[in-house]
């Protein structure tokens, strides 16, 4: 029993004592806390005491895209600790490749009767995707909240970074090392994220940008791979990616056209992900604040559980460039700055 109070204490961030309140039914304890107790012992595999067992816990969907980029595993660690401290259980979606539908998983959570939804990316990010089981939430007047820009006519409130500023400060990073011919690796063309991506990238290049230097690409390594191959052809010396995957396969491309990175190419990432420091080189990237955009998701999502007015408009966050060893200087200005060296020949 101590052994059980003390983890259930941990989990939820309060005393043993608040714990045992709860267990017992006695009173001094907050409707939120006491829910959020219950979660605990629910997350944890505890049985409720007899008393409590009548109580079913509240649900709330977290549908992912993926767990393959580190990103997603990292939001939903963050938004199920969060969930958790309100009194909510997370229910967690994945899609997987042939698998169960972002639709399908809607009508399995409407079925759970679920207190509301969180999509941590999706299809409400691309224009030309199937958006009507969002319709259907919205009928159905279930809380939602969207991480990541949506599509216009989805009034949902929704947490983002900064996707432009992102763009922004890679691009003018590796400006600032003197490369000029800079390549961009984006998502499909329907993907609002890369599309403000791009406007981005434009206005940071002076107000265009060379068809050969923005490649589309699927958001995974090997897709970043090829897409950067793409560009190495047009003979950039420089390359800004949508996410941590796409930089690795960029990487990857450079050392199988025999390339070093960053000496004859620099690369920058998105997401500042999981053992990115780890990677060789370590891989220069701009940070999402992951902890506090999902808080916010949270906080979004509780608030209209509870019957509150939130405000249905994009939340930005500022993103942070994180400089590590996958830029440096471009070579041509290297060489250009090194300094000269004199060979002293005796009796000359």
């Amino acid at each position: 029993m101590t052994r059980r109070l003390a983890q259930v204490a941990k989990k939820v961030g309060v005393s043993e004592a608040t714990v045992s309140r709860v267990l017992n039914g006695k009173p001094g304890v907050s409707e939120t806390t006491r829910q959020s107790v219950l979660t605990a012992l629910d997350v944890l595999g505890y049985e409720r005491p007899t008393q409590l067992r009548g109580e079913r816990a509240r649900l709330v969907g977290l549908v992912l895209p993926e767990l393959q980029n580190p990103i997603f595993p990292a939001f939903a660690e963050v938004i199920g600790g969060a969930l958790a401290q309100q009194g909510l259980t997370p229910v967690l979606c994945t899609q997987t490749k042939g698998g169960v539908s972002e639709a399908d998983y809607v009508e399995l959570l409407l079925q759970q009767q679920v207190s509301g939804v969180i999509f941590a990316g999706g299809l409400f990010a691309q224009a030309d995707a199937p958006h009507e089981h969002y319709r259907l939430l919205a009928r159905r007047r279930i809380p939602v909240v969207l991480m990541n820009a949506a599509i216009e006519g989805l009034d949902f409130p929704s947490v983002a970074c900064d996707d432009a500023v992102a763009t922004e400060q890679a691009w003018r990073h590796l400006v600032s090392l003197g490369h000029e011919r800079i390549g961009l690796v984006l998502g499909p063309s329907d993907h609002i994220p890369s599309r403000r991506r791009l406007r981005a990238a434009a206005e940071a290049a002076g107000g265009s940008l060379a068809d050969g230097f923005v490649q589309r690409s699927m958001f995974s390594l090997e897709g970043g791979q090829a897409a950067a191959s793409r560009l190495l052809g047009e003979g950039v010396t420089g390359i800004v990616c949508a996410s941590d995957p796409l930089a690795l396969g960029a990487v990857r491309a450079a050392r199988r056209r025999g390339l070093r990175v960053p000496e004859d190419v620099s690369v920058v990432g998105y997401d500042d992900s999981a053992f990115m420091t780890c990677t060789e080189p370590p891989l220069t990237t701009v940070r999402q604040p992951i902890e506090a955009m999902g808080r916010a998701a949270v906080e979004l999502l509780a608030s209209q559980i509870q019957g509150s007015d939130v405000p249905h408009s994009e939340l930005l966050f500022e993103p942070e460039l994180v400089v590590r060893a996958s830029t440096a200087q471009a070579a041509g200005l290297r060489a250009a700055t090194a300094p000269a060296v004199v060979d002293l020949v005796a009796g000359a």
